[in-house]
């Protein structure tokens, strides 16, 4: 369960209306509630809403108890981090398109921090783009794999010296969660 911060009611945080407009009665959100809260606040602005996949994903990033859902604190956060990749993305898509290609890809992720080989991001273009365009709902899955997948091997890079050992059971955990 998560709890507002003390000394702010809830109810009054400008918040608490997008979340219960997903949340079910035990103030707890699985994908489909938050695809209806990203969507009731207009969240996703002139891009198409976010998928149901995306709102998975989402939901696992921060799902710290493992329980397929959020509650007001996650959402919170999950608030923040879309809107920064939300800038983001629209700082690269340079032309209004909609959309970025993977040039421009590359240029975010950079912005964010990670330095990847021009390997991995045609590999990534090729996974989120629809042609040679990557919509806002697919970057943000992306950058959710990423995020949380770079998590993951901080987690197991003992050394950080970037290698990590993984157990194959280890590997698919940590593949498929994200």
């Amino acid at each position: 369960m998560a709890y507002p911060q003390q000394g702010y009611p809830v109810q009054q945080d400008p918040m608490w209306g997008f979340f219960s407009a997903g949340a079910a009665a035990d103030q707890q959100m699985d994908a489909v509630g938050l695809q209806q809260a990203l969507t009731t606040s207009g969240f996703s602005g002139g891009y198409k809403p976010f998928s149901l996949e995306s709102c998975r994903l989402m939901i696992s990033m921060l799902d710290r108890d493992f329980s397929g859902r959020m509650g007001f604190t996650e959402f919170r956060e999950l608030w923040g981090v879309l809107g920064q990749w939300k800038t983001t993305f629209a700082q690269y898509d340079r032309d209004h398109s909609g959309s970025i290609d993977q040039g421009e890809l590359h240029q975010a992720l950079s912005a964010f921090g990670y330095r990847l080989t021009p390997a991995s991001i045609n590999a990534i273009a090729k996974r989120y783009a629809t042609g040679i365009a990557i919509m806002f709902d697919d970057f943000v899955a992306c950058c959710v794999r990423l995020r949380a997948m770079t998590d993951g091997f901080r987690g197991r890079d003992t050394q950080q010296n970037g290698s990590a050992y993984f157990t194959y059971d280890d590997f698919i955990r940590l593949t498929l969660s994200c």
